[in-house]
């Protein structure tokens, strides 16, 4: 629908929703950077191109990082999810079996 990769009309979309849409794109972005970066730096032979292919993909990680943290602090239910998720220890999956019970799903 749109090369900004809407799935909708960008007149109908409120500017929280295309601010969102731009932090998204964003972190899907850093976040495949971060990908070919390391690819690279896994298939390079030259260990001076190696460190920086590799110093290179934790700025794109401090990127997403950063991005993130925007939507964190932008969006309640980003908000909620990555505080009930993030760093915590034991199963992620026996985590959210509990977290289902807890909010009675």
């Amino acid at each position: 629908m749109s090369k900004e990769g809407l799935h909708v009309p960008r007149e109908k979309l409120s500017n929280a929703t295309l601010l969102r849409h731009y932090a998204i794109t964003s972190l899907i972005e850093e976040m495949e950077a971060v990908d070919w970066y390391r690819q690279r730096a896994d298939d390079c032979d030259d260990p001076e191109l190696k460190a920086i292919l590799l110093h290179n993909a934790r700025e794109e990680l401090e990127h997403a990082a950063m991005v993130l943290e925007w939507l964190r602090r932008n969006d309640p239910e980003t908000d909620e999810q990555l505080r009930e998720y993030l760093f915590k220890d034991g199963s992620i999956t026996g985590h959210e079996e509990g977290a289902s019970e807890k909010h009675g799903l």
